[in-house]
């Protein structure tokens, strides 16, 4: 069984079976195994789909499969060889056999195109915009599960997607925390040009990074940045249940300014018997300033928890953040199906050029 990467041009339509369930689809010729399983209705995990987060690995127990599109970054060579595939950018060159995580609690979500209107736009941070969008007249209420993600839909046909920071209520807003990148296209024109009243077009809901309640397990959280967002949606959303399992969330900044809802989180460890919040600042200065935790986050919360064998462990983050989770707690003792993740730094066409050692990053 070979699983090198190479160009699979004018291929035929290959079948794929998922071991653990059984189920069986085709992928026509081109098609990733991703794109396949999601026009079918199947929930299998993924991210970035740029082949570099790896929260789609799966293990490739029959069959060849090749990466026309992006190299698989996230797989490194260990991962290689235990025959790990990235789902987001494999195209099968056989009928093939999966092991792969199914997330069925997504399959009765459905995606929809819609065009927002934007009712609220305040200042979260120096540099986050925080958004309050509502389906625009005509449109139906959105349903997305707590941590899902977005697209906006730009005029040039290419996206951007931004994490959805809360849960679905009656009131149907839909919350968001954008990072303004220097730079940055998209991001500079919604912090200096985006109006209350202007109306956007989204695809959503998207993304596997949703609440697993089928455990008694104790939670982490782990947060970078604005991966706070998903993380509040899905603490919120355990809150909402009356969970006694004990949550810690950890989140990590720069500055403390950079915590923008420091206040909010805090309020979490009064409302819940068995919730603690950890904020953590990599800056020095800042964290001596500040009176806050000084270091990485993810040596935070090793440091607190040396063995995470027994708990379940979500992250959202710049995509450095997510690498060092998943070498450092699977060192822990962190069972792979135990971690789940979320890493959204830049657009897919974004980190494509990044791979393709074409431009920066200039159109975030």
């Amino acid at each position: 069984m070979s699983v090198d990467c190479r160009h699979i041009d004018n291929a035929p339509v290959f079948n794929v079976t998922l071991k653990g369930s059984g189920r069986r689809f085709a992928v026509a010729a081109g098609e990733t195994v991703l794109e396949a399983a999601q026009r079918e209705g199947i929930a299998l995990p993924y991210s970035c789909r740029a082949g570099v987060c790896g929260s789609c690995k799966a293990i490739l127990l029959d069959g060849d499969c090749g990466y026309p599109r992006n190299p698989p970054v996230a797989l490194d060579a260990s991962a290689r060889a235990h025959h790990a595939v990235l789902l987001c950018q494999a195209v099968p060159a056989s009928d093939i056999l999966i092991e792969a995580r199914e997330v069925t609690s997504v399959e009765d979500v459905a995606r929809r195109r819609l065009a927002v209107t934007v009712a609220r736009k305040w200042a979260l941070a120096p540099d986050v915009v925080g958004l309050h969008l509502v389906p625009a007249p005509g449109e139906a209420r959105l349903r997305w599960l707590p941590g899902q993600y977005l697209d906006v839909l730009l005029a040039d046909g290419k996206r951007r997607p931004f994490s959805i920071a809360n849960g679905p209520g009656p009131d149907g807003i839909i919350e968001l925390h954008v990072r303004h990148v220097a730079g940055g296209g998209f991001t500079s024109w919604v912090a200096q040009s985006l109006r209350e009243g202007d109306t956007l077009h989204i695809e959503a809901p998207l993304g596997t990074f949703v609440p697993r309640e089928d455990s008694e397990r104790p939670m982490l959280f782990m947060a970078g940045g604005t991966g706070f967002a998903p993380v509040k949606a899905i603490v919120e959303h355990f809150l909402a249940l009356g969970t006694r399992r004990r949550i810690d969330v950890y989140w990590g900044a720069r500055s403390a300014a950079d915590l923008y809802l420091r206040e909010q989180a805090g309020g979490w460890t009064r409302a819940a018997h068995d919730l603690h919040f950890h904020p953590v600042l990599s800056d020095p200065e800042q964290a001596a300033a500040s009176g806050l935790r000084e270091g990485f986050v993810h040596e935070a919360l090793l440091e607190d928890w040396p063995d995470l064998s027994g708990h379940d462990v979500y992250m959202s983050g710049p995509p450095a953040m997510i690498d060092a989770g998943r070498q450092l707690f699977a060192e822990a003792g962190l069972p792979e199906g135990q971690l789940y993740y979320d890493s959204f730094d830049y657009a897919p066409d974004v980190l494509a050029q990044i791979l393709g050692g074409r431009a920066g990053i200039h159109d975030a």
